[in-house]
């Protein structure tokens, strides 16, 4: 009788905040701040196609922080916060330590405070960085919906628990994503970032040495690719970037899912795609039709992780400094 009612109060507890997380994403707002900082999308624009002019090899690393956070805790800025002395931080997590950009959106958030000091999130920053940092590398455009708050916690632990790593498997994958109410198509749509941006040797070397024990490589991965990659990373390399899309690293466009098609995903969660009928459907129609319904899937698709788990209203607090709660 206890465990029913247990069981009751935790089915609950999650429609609960099933419908606190709907109801903070639903009062997210394309006109947020068009009383308080009207020029804030305009600002920020132009200090991400200043850095893009300089450094676009930061338009992946700047895409995916956006996703890091997401996935931990909501899109609450939370990847951006330095660890003290008592709590290591998202940023000093395993899955974040790759990434890069703080500088940049430290820098843009310097410009929108000189601006409109106190009024935007460093969350509703780093979202727009990471819409504009893509546009200038060719990508689809998308309404970013503002009015996120930054949260007060970041906890290393938790990028293990949920951020996908590069070894999973489909079904892995998409339990990951619905986790964070995300569909197979989702999954599949936003993989294609991984069309721009550059991988440590680490994240995939377990696919080209001794995969089955046997000496040999995965057999999911294309084999000529896979004497490709061995020729540029051998078994302990940590240090040595290979694009993940070569010869199209610096372009968002749909050649990610031609690789794909062709047995040349770099990690095991982009070959996992072939092992899934809806996904694979996807990868093999995009790279058929050039990519005909990417672009368009990919910025819906955005914009529903943009929603994911954001603070709202009084919840949270709009940090000066986007690396300190205030």
């Amino acid at each position: 009788m206890k465990m029913a009612s247990s069981t009751k109060l935790f089915s609950f507890t999650l429609i609960f905040l099933g419908i606190i997380a709907l109801s903070n994403a639903q009062s997210l707002s394309l006109k947020y701040y068009s009383k308080t900082c009207p020029k804030v999308e305009y600002i920020v624009k132009k200090e991400t196609n200043k850095i893009m002019a300089v450094a676009p090899t930061l338009a992946a690393p700047l895409l995916r922080m956006h996703f890091h956070d997401c996935f931990v805790r909501g899109c609450d800025g939370s990847v951006l916060l330095n660890s003290t002395t008592n709590n290591q931080a998202e940023k000093d997590g395993f899955p974040n330590l790759s990434l890069r950009g703080y500088g940049s959106i430290d820098r843009v958030k310097t410009a929108v405070e000189k601006e409109c000091p106190g009024v935007v999130s460093c969350a509703d920053i780093l979202a727009l960085v990471a819409r504009d940092a893509t546009v200038a590398l060719h990508g689809p455009f998308w309404p970013v919906p503002l009015g996120r708050r930054d949260g007060r916690v970041s906890r290393a632990n938790e990028t293990l628990t949920n951020l996908p790593p590069p070894f999973f498997n489909i079904t892995q994958l998409k339990a990951n994503f619905a986790s964070k109410n995300l569909t197979t198509k989702d999954l599949v749509v936003l993989s294609g970032s991984h069309t721009i941006g550059t991988s440590h040797c680490s994240s995939f070397t377990n696919r080209l040495y001794n995969f089955t024990g046997r000496g040999d490589s995965d057999p999911s991965l294309d084999p000529n690719y896979a004497a490709r990659l061995r020729s540029r990373c051998p078994p302990a390399d940590q240090t040595t970037l290979v694009e993940m899309d070569p010869g199209s690293f610096k372009t968002f466009d749909e050649d990610y899912y031609t690789l794909v098609a062709k047995r040349r995903g770099l990690f095991t969660s982009d070959s996992a795609l072939l092992a899934d009928s809806e996904t694979r459907e996807y990868v093999l129609r995009q790279a058929r039709t050039k990519g005909s319904t990417f672009l368009e899937d990919f910025a819906e698709s955005m914009v529903k992780m943009g929603k994911i788990g954001v603070l709202t209203g009084s919840q949270g607090e709009v940090r000066r400094r986007c690396a300190f709660v205030n």
